[in-house]
């Protein structure tokens, strides 16, 4: 009996054997077959595309590779967060550029964030003037291609404004002319970096009394004050700081020498068009983004939280806004990538970001491959570690299953 099954067994592994497909007709080995074909065309493309490239650049005389790192730039940068001059080398003149770009990217996404909040709960202000207002920002700005209004906003500036001789003074210290914005700066003093250390220390401070407190609220439902102790620890630490330095007060103001002022803290009117067409633009499509992640939380959440005597503020920062940031961040994480790109247009204005530097480099060694390829691995690594950033904080809002 148990040959006879024994040998049933082997006859259908044998008849298995012979009734199975050819490995073309298999959609698993088919697919993997596909996969080897295509990578191999992708890499004999991508060799003949290269040994192409070489053969051509040897032909003219062109030379390659990044050896030009190291030679001398010979051109000025008219903006720079760092010291530079034309004596420098291409890689310090690339690196004012990036820096220039970072200033940007960085600035303009903070402001964009904050604008973009505020249009996006404006929008469902039940104050009909501010709701509408708010409406026709976003259909205004989003309409507008975000060159045109780099071009509107550097012209402005630079047809509205005065010669820096006769420059305009709303505030004393505070100087605007087609030349830059001027604004005063404190004198350069110990006690300033103290209180910068205080300050960080008062926020990291009041980041973990947030945390504590928030755990002790859901284990015992008492409500601790951190915003009033937060904000004491805050401002109060730096000041004691500054009373026990001798309260400090001297200002660096802005001062006409020869054609232009020095001294205090200025930025280009390129800078200053470049930001405040990309923050204008970004911000409209934050606000719809903001105003659709809103309106996402169901109504009853509003309702439940108001019949337990919540005030509106509280209702919107403790209800509302906590849950609609899981439908907010991933679009918004691509606004912030648009914004970090949209600045290369910044070299339709004249203002030196990456882009720009980039292209002075190429125009003076000849090189454009290594050129445009450091563009690309630029703006990839900065949209890179944006997402990552994005999808961190994403993750630790997300909802998590049991």
């Amino acid at each position: 009996m148990q040959s006879m099954f024994s040998g049933s067994a082997e006859d259908t592994t044998a008849f298995d054997r012979r009734q199975a497909p050819p490995f073309w007709r298999d959609p698993a080995k088919r697919a993997i077959v596909f996969q080897v074909v295509a990578l191999g065309l992708v890499f004999m493309l991508s060799y003949w595309i290269f040994t192409n490239t070489q053969a051509n650049l040897r032909k003219q005389a062109i030379a390659t590779g990044f050896g030009f790192f190291s030679k001398e730039a010979g051109f000025e940068i008219g903006e720079s967060l760092i010291s530079y001059s034309a004596a420098d080398t291409y890689a310090r003149a690339l690196f004012v550029g990036f820096l220039n770009t970072m200033k940007v990217a960085c600035t303009g996404v903070i402001l964009t964030i904050i604008l973009g909040v505020f249009v996006g709960i404006s929008r469902l202000s039940k104050n009909w003037l501010l709701a509408r207002l708010a409406a026709g920002y976003t259909e205004l700005l989003q309409n507008i291609p975000v060159l045109l209004q780099l071009f509107f906003w550097y012209g402005l500036f630079h047809t509205s404004l005065p010669g820096p001789r006769q420059s305009f003074n709303p505030l004393p210290g505070v100087f605007f002319n087609n030349r830059g914005f001027y604004f005063p700066l404190p004198e350069n003093h110990p006690a300033y970096r103290e209180m910068a250390i205080a300050l960080l220390a008062a926020c990291c401070a009041a980041y973990v009394l947030r945390r504590w407190a928030r755990a002790r609220q859901d284990k015992t439902g008492k409500i601790f004050p951190v915003v009033p102790v937060s904000l004491g620890a805050v401002i109060g630490l730096p000041f004691i700081l500054w009373l026990a330095s001798g309260m400090p007060a001297g200002l660096n103001i802005p001062h006409l020498v020869g054609f232009n002022y020095e001294g205090g803290f200025s930025f280009s009117p390129e800078f200053g068009a470049l930001l405040l067409g990309l923050v204008l633009y970004t911000s409209a499509f934050v606000a719809e983004i903001v105003r659709a992640g809103i309106q996402a939380v169901s109504k009853g959440q509003t309702e439940a939280a108001m019949s337990i005597g919540l005030k509106p503020g509280l209702v919107l920062s403790l209800v509302i806004l906590p849950q609609a940031l899981r439908v907010i961040i991933p679009p918004l994480t691509s606004q912030m990538l648009n914004l970090t790109k949209n600045s290369s247009l910044a070299v339709a204005i004249g203002y030196p970001d990456f882009v720009a530097v980039a292209n002075t480099t190429i125009n003076q060694t000849g090189q454009a491959i290594e050129g445009v390829a450091m563009i690309m691995v630029v703006y990839l690594f900065i949209s890179l570690v944006t997402s990552a950033l994005m999808n961190w904080y994403n993750k630790r809002r997300a909802l998590v299953e049991r």
